[in-house]
């Protein structure tokens, strides 16, 4: 009985030790695949990275006119340079969550939270930096330039605005936009090809993401301007009610002074310009109610799924289905707005036909 219980004894020591042996196998295995995987990961995230130089804060950076400690060989430039602006406030807590990683992979310069820094005044100065830096001769400067393409991570009117400011920069080469879905909607990513879907916030989705961005092929896309005029109210004012402002999709959206030659007496005239959408009428008025509830109670609007079910609650009161029986004709969008449209290359403004029933 003793001698049965020692051999059972070495019997299980040997087992465990095996055990411990391919246990000790695994663990070097999966280090030296961790290792591989982070190696491989560094020279991906290469590709994408920006140096100080180039993309740190005015009051951080050197005064010096070069990249020091970066070659100035246009061979050495990264193949997809990328800045990077999420709003850390869309899709819950997956912007917040979107802009740690994107910090930890690239340089914490690169990545913006537009809860902080406006991007017009982001990319004004990288722009002026690196016109400085050409102009002293640095190739890398001009290679990034030429290479550059943005990230945006929030919902259809984060895009636009982000449309908005690089078009107002004006520059003879515009860069790319890519866009990440964060918001309700996600029209402007869908018809681009990035998907509705809210994205993965984890380290291997980001270089996913990161890839197909250096992948992509550039498409166009249209712009529209819009010239509005409203009867001035007898009582009470045209702006925004609180908290709501106007939105960032209208890109320098503003009131025309009244020396303006597009005024005109008893109305109130607006431009501006849009990428996705503008509408008017009932969607509009939804949308305006779900903005406002979101703006008052920003707790409640942390996940896509809800969000969508709050739109589709809002359309339900607004009489979405049944509107010819809530909404006579008299509020029709055609007794209350007069539309008119100019095409492309032409100089006439043209009425938009509306149904009136």
């Amino acid at each position: 009985m003793e001698t049965r219980f020692r051999r059972d004894k070495l019997s299980s020591g040997s087992g465990s030790l095996k055990e411990l042996k391919n246990s000790f196998r695994t663990f070097v295995s999966r280090s030296k695949e961790f290792a591989m995987r982070d190696e491989k990961s560094a020279k991906v995230i290469k590709e994408f990275y920006i140096p100080d130089c180039i993309v740190a804060p005015e009051e951080s950076n050197s005064s010096s006119c070069s990249c020091s400690g970066t070659s100035d060989d246009e061979d050495d430039a990264p193949s997809c340079p990328v800045i990077v602006f999420v709003n850390s406030k869309s899709g819950g807590q997956l912007g917040r969550q979107l802009l740690i990683t994107y910090r930890s992979l690239l340089n914490q310069n690169q990545v913006i939270d537009l809860g902080e820094k406006k991007p017009d005044k982001v990319l004004h100065e990288v722009y002026a930096r690196l016109h400085k830096l050409k102009c002293n001769g640095d190739q890398f400067a001009a290679e990034i330039e030429k290479r550059l393409r943005i990230i945006v991570a929030g919902g259809d009117g984060t895009a636009g605005w982000l449309l908005g400011v690089v078009s107002d920069l004006k520059l003879p080469q515009p860069p790319p936009i890519a866009t990440v879905p964060l918001g309700t909607g996600n029209n402007l990513p869908f018809a681009f090809g990035w998907g509705k879907k809210n994205p993965g916030t984890d380290r291997l989705s980001v270089e996913a993401f990161l890839e197909q961005v250096r992948t992509a092929k550039e498409m166009k896309i249209d712009s529209w301007h819009i010239i509005m005029r409203m009867r001035i109210p007898k009582e009470g004012s045209f702006d925004p009610i609180a908290p709501l402002e106007l939105p960032h999709s209208l890109h320098a959206f503003h009131r025309v002074s009244h020396s303006d030659s597009l005024n005109m007496d008893g109305y109130h005239t607006f431009r501006g310009g849009f990428w996705n959408y503008f509408s008017m009428g009932m969607d509009a008025q939804i949308s305006y109610a779900f903005h406002s509830k979101r703006k008052l109670h920003p707790e409640k609007f942390r996940n896509q799924l809800v969000n969508q079910s709050t739109y589709l609650k809002l359309g339900c009161t607004q009489g979405w289905f049944l509107a010819s029986v809530f909404h006579p004709s008299s509020r029709n969008i055609a007794q209350l707005a007069r539309v008119k449209i100019m095409k492309v290359g032409q100089s006439q403004w043209v009425d938009l036909d509306i149904p009136r029933r």
